[in-house]
C-alpha cells in the first residue's frame, strides 16, 4: 500500500481527482486530495494569494496528517507547488510524480519561463481578473473526446486562479535533489499558450535525468480523460520505486 497525495492544477481544485482517488483506494491505496488556497471550494480565500501559500498548503498537509513516504503527485501548475513541498519537507516525501507538469528553476516563476505566457497572464490578470487569472478558452477541455455532460460538469467548476501564484518565483534549497522524481507524459494532445507546448520540455529534462517515466495516451487532463489509466500509472510508480 501506498499513501498518494494528488495536487490539482491551475484553476481547479481537489474535485478532479476524486475519480482517480477512489480508483487508487480500489487498489489498497491511501488518498488525500487537498485544494489549494484560493482555488475549488477555497476560491473566496484570494486573490491575495502567493505561490509560496501553495507550497505551504501541501506541507501542511503531510505535518498534520503525519504522513510519511508520500507519492507527492502535481498536475501542471501544481508540479512547481509539489516540487517546493517536497524540496521543504522531503523527509516526508518517497517519490516525486509529475503529471504533464511544470518543473520550477530556484528563484524563477512560472511566467519567467514562458515569457510570452507572463504576458497574457499579467494582462488578463489586469484587463479582466482584478487581481485573478480567468479561464481562459486556451486550457479548457477539448470538446467530443468524452460524455458532453462530464465534460461540462468539469469545466462548470474550473474558477480563476491567484495571478500571484503564477508571478511569484518558487525557492529551493537543494533538497529536492535526494528526492525520487517521475514524470507522466500526456501525448494525445498538447496546450498551446502562445510560445507551442509548454510541457515539452520539461518531459524531455525528465528523460535525460532518468527519472521513471511513462507516456499516457490522453490530452493534458488525465483526471478527467483517463481516471482509470493515470491511477495504473501512479500505481505502477509506486510499486517500482526501490524501498
Amino acid at each position: 500500500m501506498a499513501t498518494f497525495v494528488p495536487v490539482h492544477g491551475g484553476l481547479g481544485g481537489r474535485w478532479e481527482w476524486t475519480d482517480v482517488a477512489r480508483e487508487l483506494r480500489g487498489r489498497g491505496h491511501e488518498v488525500f486530495t487537498p485544494t489549494l488556497t484560493g482555488m475549488g471550494e477555497r476560491h473566496h480565500l484570494g486573490p491575495e494569494v502567493r505561490l509560496a501559500t501553495h507550497i505551504h498548503d501541501i506541507v501542511s498537509v503531510l505535518e498534520f496528517e503525519e504522513l510519511e513516504d508520500v507519492v507527492l503527485t502535481g498536475h501542471s501548475y501544481s508540479g512547481i507547488v509539489v516540487t517546493g513541498a517536497a524540496d521543504r519537507a522531503a523527509h516526508s516525501v518517497g517519490l516525486v510524480v509529475s503529471i504533464d507538469a511544470e518543473l520550477p528553476e530556484d528563484g524563477r516563476s512560472v511566467v519567467d519561463r514562458l515569457p510570452e505566457v507572463g504576458e497574457v497572464v499579467r494582462s488578463v490578470a489586469d484587463e479582466r481578473g482584478h487581481g485573478w487569472v480567468p479561464v481562459l478558452d486556451e486550457v479548457v477541455p477539448p470538446e467530443g473526446l468524452i460524455d458532453d455532460e462530464r465534460r461540462s460538469r468539469y469545466v462548470a467548476r474550473m474558477r480563476p486562479q491567484p495571478v500571484a501564484t503564477f508571478t511569484a518565483p518558487v525557492r529551493l534549497s537543494g533538497a529536492i535533489d535526494r528526492v525520487l522524481r517521475g514524470f507522466a507524459r500526456c501525448t494525445g494532445g498538447t496546450i498551446d499558450l502562445g510560445s507551442g507546448d509548454p510541457i515539452e520540455g520539461h518531459a524531455a529534462r525528465a528523460q535525460a535525468e532518468g527519472w521513471a517515466f511513462r507516456a499516457l495516451s490522453t490530452p493534458h487532463d488525465p483526471q478527467l480523460f483517463d481516471p482509470p489509466g493515470i491511477a495504473h500509472v501512479l500505481d505502477e510508480m509506486a510499486a517500482e520505486r526501490p524501498r
